[in-house]
């Protein structure tokens, strides 16, 4: 197995916070169910492939992120229950440190695995590219919003699970946003993340989609479904 630093593309893209993997023809005959895609020894990214998925009709994605201290299995369950029915890709990066690389400073390796899991799903699944999210709870929300107003010419969708905040590093097309939150979240209140963030996204011409829950820092069953929903154009 090749080391994460053998497996970096592209660093300096990488480093601007740039993905590079699109979606393309393919129509080769590949595996569902649940798979590492076996880019890392430690901390690797997880392909959840749905049972309805077939090569001839190219099913919608989402890229999920899980929060701080997590790692990609706590990436997937966040809609991992609604993706058979909503025949539903999912892809679950781990973090390379405890959290995301942004929120340390700076783009850089975690972009890097991304986008190496994007090319390698890529290259054996169909993908509909005008249904790509990113999404994500918590840190994982936060760098959600960011990549995903960095790469709008990539991600059509952002999820963002109750946010602390974003840092992109520019503003490339108009992904729709979706974002939630809990009127009793102590962890990332709501008055300094969500309720601040949504105004200013507004203001810069997102379509956002927003809603509060009476409750804390959590992912409720209802908000995942709707945000499912919004997603996939049922709602």
């Amino acid at each position: 197995m090749k080391t994460d630093r053998q497996k970096l593309q592209d660093p300096q893209a990488a480093e601007a916070g740039l993905l590079l993997a699109r979606p393309i023809q393919t129509t080769t005959e590949a595996p569902h169910g649940l798979q590492s895609l076996e880019l890392s020894e430690k901390r690797d990214a997880l392909l959840y492939v749905p049972p309805t998925y077939q090569v001839k009709q190219p099913a919608p994605l989402a890229v999920l992120l899980h929060g701080a201290s997590g790692d990609a299995r706590g990436g997937l369950k966040l809609l991992m229950p609604l993706a058979d029915a909503a025949g539903l890709i999912l892809l679950a990066p781990a973090s390379r440190q405890r959290t995301w690389d942004m929120i340390f400073g700076q783009y850089g390796p975690d972009i890097a695995l991304i986008d190496t899991a994007l090319k390698k799903m890529f290259s054996r699944y169909a993908v509909d590219s005008n249904r790509v999210a990113v999404g994500g709870f918590s840190d994982g929300a936060s760098y959600a919003l960011s990549v995903g107003i960095t790469n709008g010419d990539l991600f059509t969708h952002v999820i963002a699970f109750s946010p602390g905040f974003m840092a992109p590093a520019r503003q490339q097309g108009k992904p729709r946003l979706f974002i939630s939150h809990g009127t009793r979240d102590k962890v990332l209140p709501i008055d300094r993340c969500s309720r601040k963030l949504v105004p200013q996204l507004t203001r810069a011409g997102y379509d956002v989609l927003y809603q509060e829950f009476d409750g804390p820092h959590t992912v409720p069953s209802n908000i995942a479904y709707q945000a499912i929903e919004w997603f996939t154009g049922k709602r």
